[in-house]
């Protein structure tokens, strides 16, 4: 299972191992590309007092599963209520501890689990549960842009080329000097750009591409705020820029039958993009 906080991609591990600790092996033998793993949960068939403090003993197969723990950069959570996590109804066999949660190392955020006895209705077994929270996807509503053949485009361009007419170079003369010097180039075009444009609202009729169905997915994305809405709607915007283009290809081709007035079209769109 995996998904995505602040456009980072996490991942959680559900794992069973059966009483042979197949799983277990696999994971030991196998090196498992998987990176940013965040929980790695389960029925892992190990009674250790490490983590059940019913059971006096130590088992040596523990120490694998704690190796592949490390090997994700994950810790073994306490849980905030120590209940046993297997419930059995055979008289003269004790409850046990044996479904574990491993969570990220050193994170603040998520380092305990809960167990839940009351949950788990006919099962044997008790549900584990964390909060994992999901920062908000932020989508722009604004952005600031400078139009082409514009007295702020002009402007711009003067202020930018008038900083690095004036700009003294001759200083330079280490890779720290030029650090500084390229920083500081960067920070006068963007205070020059900032002074020039404008803040413009983004809405569904800023791009001729926007459709209604791109409408929809982000009104629906709006409101849901579920990840998978989220995906609707970038695939929407992709489906029908990809469509957009194509038809507008299509008719220059068609209209002047000349690869010249098409190759100047699509230039021209870059420059528009770059610009904006």
């Amino acid at each position: 299972m995996s998904f995505t906080n602040n456009h980072v991609q996490y991942f959680i591990m559900n794992v069973y191992s059966d009483s042979s600790h197949t799983a277990l092996k696999y994971l030991k033998d196998i090196e498992v590309n998987i990176n940013n793993v965040l929980v790695m949960t389960g029925d892992f068939n190990i009674r250790d007092s490490l983590w059940d403090h019913s059971f006096p003993h130590h088992s040596a197969i523990s120490d694998d599963l704690l190796i592949i723990a490390d090997y994700y950069n994950l810790a073994l959570s306490i849980p905030t209520n120590p209940y046993p996590t297997r419930y059995l109804d055979t008289v003269g066999e004790a409850n046990s501890t044996i479904d574990l949660m491993f969570l990220r190392y050193g994170s603040s955020k998520i380092n305990q689990h809960s167990v839940h006895p009351d949950w788990r209705l006919i099962s044997n077994h008790a549900p584990l549960s964390i909060v994992i929270t999901i920062m908000d996807e932020i989508i722009s509503t604004s952005k600031l842009s400078i139009q082409q053949k514009s007295e702020q485009e002009n402007a711009f361009l003067e202020e930018v080329t008038l900083s690095f007419k004036n700009f003294d170079t001759s200083n330079i003369t280490n890779k720290e000097d030029l650090k500084f010097m390229v920083n500081k180039l960067n920070s006068l075009v963007d205070q020059a750009w900032n002074r020039n444009a404008k803040c413009l609202r983004i809405t569904k009729h800023s791009k001729k591409r926007w459709s209604e169905e791109c409408n929809k997915a982000l009104t629906d994305y709006r409101t849901s705020r579920s990840l998978d809405n989220w995906k609707v709607f970038k695939k929407v915007i992709k489906n029908t820029k990809r469509a957009f283009f194509n038809l507008k290809i299509w008719e220059v081709a068609n209209k002047s039958r000349n690869t010249w007035e098409l190759m100047k079209w699509i230039n021209k769109r870059k420059l528009s993009a770059v610009m904006i």
